[in-house]
């Protein structure tokens, strides 16, 4: 089994990297393999609404999206982070969730569907919980179990020196790696065990427009 992990700081071994390194580690004590997927410093353009990824499978901008998505079909879980900026997830972040879950929901890729995510949040001071809510919003619309740890999954500290030192809010990552591995375990054991996934209903779109 492997977790796919996003750090979505344009920093490559920044705080939260820092924070998703000690949730890999605890993934990789209970045998789950990890990757960590840096997004990178290119400027990442927002979703256009082309409806090209409906018709190719892929989004029309040849970048790091299509890098993740090509993973993501392979991954069992995943865990997004951000740091947070003006109390919300980072603008690259935000473009690049955007256009990977539009672009698996619209290609019909079910990449994401009934399988585990958690969102991690890295920052100085505040704006953390606000983050938090944004992203998890992206795995209740595609129907992932939202993995959860004893408190909420953040970190603080305005270099990574200063997040290791935060010892709550790395245990708060490790409990995260252990449950969402524990998850893991579990739905492989139900399908073994002859459980199947839930039978998936055509979806029906509607508006308020009479």
């Amino acid at each position: 089994m492997k977790v796919l992990l996003v750090n979505g700081s344009p920093h490559a071994e920044g705080c939260t990297y820092t924070a998703l390194e000690e949730v890999s580690k605890a993934l990789n004590a209970e045998g789950i393999e990890t990757e960590i997927f840096q997004i990178g410093k290119s400027p990442i353009v927002g979703c256009t609404a082309c409806h090209s990824c409906a018709k190719n499978g892929r989004c029309a901008f040849p970048d790091c999206v299509n890098d993740f998505l090509d993973l993501a079909k392979d991954a069992d879980g995943f865990v997004f982070g951000s740091p947070v900026h003006f109390a919300a997830a980072g603008g690259a972040i935000t473009s690049f969730m955007d256009r990977a879950f539009y672009a698996d929901l619209s290609s019909g890729r079910q990449s994401f569907c009934l399988k585990p995510a958690a969102a991690v949040v890295s920052a100085r001071r505040a704006g953390t919980t606000a983050t938090f809510d944004q992203l998890n919003k992206y795995f209740t619309i595609s129907e992932m179990p939202i993995i959860s740890s004893r408190y909420w999954n953040m970190v603080h500290g305005a270099v990574p020196e200063d997040v290791k030192k935060d010892l709550e809010g790395l245990q708060t990552m490790r409990i995260l790696g252990k449950n969402m591995a524990w998850f893991l375990k579990c739905k492989e054991a139900g399908m073994k065990a002859g459980v199947p996934l839930p039978i998936r209903e055509k979806i029906t779109y509607t508006n308020f427009i009479d």
